[in-house]
């Protein structure tokens, strides 16, 4: 089944760090604006943006204080319908983030619960503690410590999987799924045409909340027992009505639910973000603890979940970078000035090139890094400075907490955009309330714009060979070179055109055996200056290659 979504491109744009339009330091929706003839350029189709709603910005934006306006420190209504307008003439859509698992405790239903109120009280998970006065139960905020937070004056507990801020909604209560539903209506009617959907796959609780002696709750509560009937409700009576796009976070979840909540005849979401392939650098599963990269586990999670959605006519959103990651360049491959403009385009191709709908990370087009600061107080992440005392409790001195925090932190993608050179990388005539990273000075994105090989060029190449090739958009994935080591590589094929991708995380050449049906191919992607094929042929590092032939 051929895929509406399958030919688009969508970048995300961290919204705080983007472009500061007034000069205070912050990122805003009139920055968007301003830079629409950038990101056209570029050839994406739409834009996703990171939380703008009023939040007292204890987690970035995702504790939300109220659905359906504007923070003021991101600009007004008006700011907001006037990014639509414009994007819309350039065809481009508009995605917004929404948080449907959460809200912040600052919102009117929770501050109503607190009063007393027993319509909201029951918005929300209170529980009283067990007998010893300990909560209710032992499970962990994905934060770190209990994911109970105890009232004062009060045995009562209420329920948060993330921050203490972020009190978990009740979907069990109709009243809740209908006064969601319209703030999803609300953005509808503003014109918006996306819908992000934050940890979406965590707002199913199961009817009795119990102790997990074997984890931290989290199965208890992914991928739950009502999960697939509330997407199917939610699809119903919002966006199932208009032909948008609808992505899932889908936290630790598994391919057989991926399949369900994305497959088109199931009509939930129409595609899912997963995370499998961002784990394998997690020591013993645990993303504060480093680990070299296991690259075939790597591979083999590209190559199960890629084959797996095919055949399950389920549909993955395709990424290596997001505001909640480190920078995949330096993190998958070197990010050494030598490598630096092959390792970004081979990761870029990487994912580019395989079934589903490619996402940009603002600054990925143009080959950002990981800023690795030396300070804690650097750093502005809730999570990141919440380990920060968790590691150095477990036993870290706080030259490893450092190093720790410069390889996980999500700051390390949240940190402004590299626009030009000057002190304040072009984000703001002011002064950033964010830090720089010094790799401004090479990284930027009025440099790259000036040469014509770029890593920005690599990018349109992409963008525009996805729209251009219904193989790349709908084809057919089989696993290929699969005993080649620090290779990933790929047939996609339909019924008139056959492509080889060809993908080395090998910092050094490699020779390997081009199979003998692509021998006389025509080279589509390169990033090398490559323009024969033989039959062995050596890769050089961080190569590229892609192979098309016609049938």
């Amino acid at each position: 089944m051929k895929n509406p979504f399958a030919e688009k491109t969508i970048y995300q744009i961290y919204l705080r760090s983007f472009y500061d339009s007034n000069q205070d330091g912050i990122g805003d929706i009139p920055g968007i604006t301003a830079k629409l003839d950038y990101i056209e350029q570029l050839g994406v189709d739409m834009i996703w943006i990171n939380p703008f709603y009023p939040s007292p910005q204890n987690d970035n934006g995702y504790d939300i204080s109220n659905y359906t306006d504007i923070d003021p420190r991101f600009g007004t209504m008006q700011d907001f319908e006037l990014l639509v307008a414009e994007s819309s003439a350039r065809n481009i859509g508009i995605m917004i983030d929404l948080v449907l698992n959460h809200t912040s405790t600052e919102h009117d239903w929770f501050q109503k619960a607190l009063s007393g109120d027993p319509f909201y009280r029951d918005f929300y998970y209170f529980r009283q503690g067990k007998k010893d006065g300990s909560p209710p139960t032992n499970w962990e905020s994905k934060f770190g410590g209990s994911a109970w937070e105890k009232l004062p004056d009060s045995d009562d507990y209420y329920l948060h999987l993330f921050d203490v801020t972020q009190a978990d909604l009740n979907w069990e209560n109709p009243h809740v799924r209908e006064a969601l539903y319209d703030v999803v209506r609300f953005w509808m009617e503003k014109g918006v045409t996306g819908f992000r959907l934050d940890v979406l796959n965590l707002i199913s609780k199961p009817d009795k909340l119990e102790d997990d002696f074997i984890g931290d709750g989290r199965r208890f509560y992914t991928d739950g027992p009502k999960i697939h009937s509330y997407l199917k409700e939610l699809h119903a009576e919002t966006f199932g009505q208009s032909n948008l796009i609808t992505v899932g976070e889908m936290s630790s979840t598994t391919i057989q639910n991926s399949i369900k909540y994305s497959n088109p005849l199931e009509k939930e979401v129409s595609m899912v973000f997963h995370f499998h392939h961002l784990k394998v650098d997690y020591k013993n599963g645990e993303k504060w603890r480093l680990d070299n990269v296991r690259f075939d586990e790597l591979k083999d999670i590209f190559h199960t979940w890629q084959v797996a959605m095919a055949d399950g006519n389920g549909w993955d959103a395709l990424f290596f970078n997001n505001h909640d990651q480190p920078r995949a360049l330096g993190r998958f491959t070197s990010d050494k000035k030598e490598y630096h403009y092959k390792a970004a385009t081979m990761l870029a191709a990487t994912i580019h090139l395989m079934r589903g709908t490619p996402y940009i990370y603002m600054g990925e087009e143009i080959g950002m890094i990981n800023p690795r600061f030396s300070s804690i107080e650097k750093y502005n992440d809730i999570e990141s400075i919440n380990h920060y005392q968790l590691l150095q409790e477990e036993g870290f001195s706080e030259k490893e907490t450092i190093k720790i925090i410069q390889e996980r932190s999500r700051d390390n993608s949240r940190i402004p955009m590299q626009w030009d050179s000057t002190p304040q990388a072009g984000f703001t005539k002011g002064e950033s309330q964010y830090p720089i990273s010094e790799s401004k000075s090479w990284i930027n994105v009025k440099e790259s714009l000036k040469q014509p090989n770029s890593i920005f060029a690599f990018y349109q190449k992409l963008i525009k060979l996805r729209k251009a090739m219904p193989v790349i958009q709908n084809g057919s994935y089989q696993p290929a070179l699969l005993n080649e080591e620090n290779v990933i590589a790929y047939v996609r094929e339909d019924e008139q055109h056959a492509l080889l991708a060809i993908h080395s995380y090998s910092p050094s050449d490699k020779t390997i055996t081009i199979p003998e049906n692509f021998q006389n191919g025509d080279i589509l992607v390169s990033n090398v200056a490559r323009n024969q094929l033989t039959a062995e042929t050596q890769l050089e590092a961080y190569e590229t290659l892609t192979i098309c032939i016609t049938k």
